[in-house]
């Protein structure tokens, strides 16, 4: 499901159109638009799989809670690898790298962090760098 989204350029931006003009925009004006992957959520809350994870991941809770049972006891029957998996699994979990299983993002308040990967496509406009 895509959403579509209208973008506006910063102020002051050029932009060449096809017919050879230039055209300033004044930063109200809608540049383009985009259609953008809707984010599923289905439940999983990102503060309480951080939670779970600083507190309870020397024993699985937070693989558990995030729909990976066999990695969940085996966490549980090691103690969370010594406790280096568990320093691990806390990095990756509040760097929103390992989310929930079901491949759904997690719910997260308005005012929280919300990571947003960023990757260059075949879209990626690149600009040849002028040497000084």
């Amino acid at each position: 499901m895509t959403a579509w989204v209208e973008c506006l350029p910063a102020p002051n931006i050029s932009c060449r159109l096809s017919n050879g003009t230039e055209f300033r925009f004044s930063g109200e004006e809608v540049g383009f638009n985009k259609s953008i992957r809707c984010r599923n959520v289905s439940g999983y809350s990102y503060k309480v799989a951080v939670a779970l994870s600083l507190f309870l991941g020397w024993i699985g809770a937070d693989r558990f809670y995030l729909g990976y049972p066999a990695l969940g006891l085996l966490k549980f029957c090691t103690v969370g690898f010594c406790g280096i998996g568990s320093l691990v699994d806390f990095m990756l979990i509040s760097m929103q790298i390992v989310g929930p299983s079901d491949g759904s993002n997690y719910i997260v308040d308005y005012y929280g962090a919300r990571l947003t990967h960023l990757s260059i496509t075949n879209e990626t406009y690149r600009r040849t760098q002028l040497s000084p």
